[in-house]
């Protein structure tokens, strides 16, 4: 490859009190006899800040969760890549913002799939596998159809368990899932069958992945389907949740041509669903950081565990009911704070101190900050910054972002910019040639409610300048209204 540059070489000593720029600069250090740090990234799916019981979620228990926030760091300011699955992954992957990125939407391809990353993308996963790591990914990928160039096993992802393709995803009881190059026919889920329950299969190939590889560096991504609709656990889970609150059932499909293939099966209990699968999902990092410490590379291994974007209203879900979005105004498919913010905690015993961190930081300045930790190398036109400094305690060497963009084709097409306490958001840009800008300062109006854009002309316009220069047109995902007919 040519367009990226060696970051650090493996003295990771020099790794970790090297400074992490938005432009980042060779250099080099020398071997050091401590081992390379593992790294488990946990991405939840349509996980809201306000879902945790360390944010405050009163009706469901998240012990796992919250003991890594406790002897963690907790970042109360980080933000998804969007406000989707697929786009936000492709910037975790690429270190690149949605204006920047090759995947910027949800785009289907038939009969399985997705718009697939492209080959000249140098993944976190190819950066990481030349360092000498072993990557793996078991959950849902979304970034390229079965053996195309967006296939996990192209993108540098030597293990890959689990659901290739994102509509897929929305169905806990599959007919199949991949195991990279194979698909695997889950006989259990043939017809209207419900046996073999997919975040279960997924869950045991993790933890399989970390068992083979104790004894040499990895790269463990696990962007598990939990809790995206459809809202559906094994009976045997389910059983203990039953009748704990007022439900309204949800009909959804159970018969035809979308059963199993995208459509969310009906649920008549779908509140007691929810808090069951996060309980779920709770018990799994649970299970995760159990594994760790049989077999001795706990303190060697950082977690990040953190989501995808806000919480959903799909499948029979009631964020409202949960206070799911916290704070926050909006869900899934708003770039108001609700869709993007999401928590994250970083824990490394030993390594990062517990507390909470104001920084600003968003899913593309992961890679740059794996690449600090661990020597891999980091392409030359990153979006991002990494926050090393912030987990090992060296504050006073950490860069900030001037500002962060996002954007999203779908609902009329959308922008936002965060700079400092500063929130602007346009919307209906494939709609409209000049949309008017929304103002909010999140210091003061942390909920976005008062729009103050008539009381700021200057900062609208520099904003609007700002989301112009950062939008980089694409042949696939069209932002603007005049690009629609190009």
């Amino acid at each position: 490859m040519n367009k990226f540059t060696l970051f650090l070489s493996f003295g990771f000593t020099g790794m970790l009190l090297a400074g992490c720029g938005q432009q980042q600069q060779n250099t080099t250090s020398s071997e050091s006899s401590e081992a390379k740090p593992n790294i488990i990234y946990i991405l939840a799916d349509d996980l809201g800040y306000g879902d945790l019981g360390f944010n405050g979620q009163e009706y469901i228990a998240t012990p796992n969760i919250d003991k890594l926030a406790k002897e963690g760091l907790f970042f109360n300011q980080h933000y998804s890549g969007s406000t989707v699955c697929a786009p936000s992954r492709s910037t975790l992957v690429s270190g690149l913002h949605t204006g920047n990125a090759p995947v910027r939407g949800n785009y289907e391809i038939q009969p399985e799939g997705q718009f697939p990353l492209p080959d000249s993308v140098f993944t976190i996963f190819e950066s990481l596998k030349a360092a000498g790591y072993t990557t793996g990914a078991f959950g849902k990928w979304g970034l390229g159809y079965p053996s195309s160039e967006g296939d996990p096993n192209n993108q540098g992802v030597d293990v890959f368990f689990g659901y290739n393709c994102q509509r897929m995803g929305h169905n806990y009881y599959p007919f199949h899932l991949w195991d990279n190059q194979d698909s695997l026919v889950l006989e259990g889920n043939a017809g209207t069958n419900l046996g073999d329950y997919g975040p279960a299969l997924i869950h045991e190939k993790t933890l399989d992945f970390i068992t083979d590889n104790s004894k040499n560096p990895f790269f463990l991504y696990v962007p598990t389907i939990i809790p995206h609709a459809e809202l559906i656990v094994p009976e045997d889970i389910m059983v203990n949740y039953r009748g704990r609150f007022e439900e309204t059932p949800y009909k959804g499909v159970d018969e035809g041509k979308d059963y199993k293939i995208g459509g969310y099966m009906s649920q008549e209990e779908p509140r007691a669903a929810f808090v069951a699968m996060v309980e779920l999902l709770d018990k799994q990092v649970g299970e995760i950081v159990a594994k760790l410490e049989e077999l001795g590379i706990r303190d060697n291994t950082m977690i990040i565990f953190t989501s995808d974007n806000g919480p959903h209203k799909e499948g029979g879900a009631d964020p409202d009911f949960f206070n799911s979005n916290g704070p926050w105004r909006g869900y899934k498919r708003d770039l108001y704070e609700g869709g993007i913010r999401v928590p994250m905690i970083a824990n490394w015993p030993g390594k990062i101190a517990p507390g909470q961190t104001d920084h600003i930081s968003a899913f593309w300045d992961i890679y740059p900050t794996v690449a600090a930790l661990t020597g891999s190398e980091l392409p030359e036109n990153t979006d991002g910054i990494s926050f090393a400094p912030v987990l090992i305690g060296n504050k006073e060497d950490q860069k900030s972002h001037e500002y962060l963009y996002w954007e999203f084709i779908e609902q009329g097409g959308k922008q936002a910019i965060r700079k400092g306490n500063w929130k602007a958001i346009r919307l209906n840009l494939r709609k409209e040639d000049n949309p008017a800008i929304e103002l909010y300062n999140l210091e003061e109006d942390p909920a976005e409610e008062n729009n103050i854009a008539d009381k700021h002309p200057d900062l609208v316009k520099s904003f609007k300048a700002l989301m112009e220069a950062n939008h980089t047109p694409n042949p696939v995902f069209k932002l603007y209204a005049s690009e629609l007919n190009k």
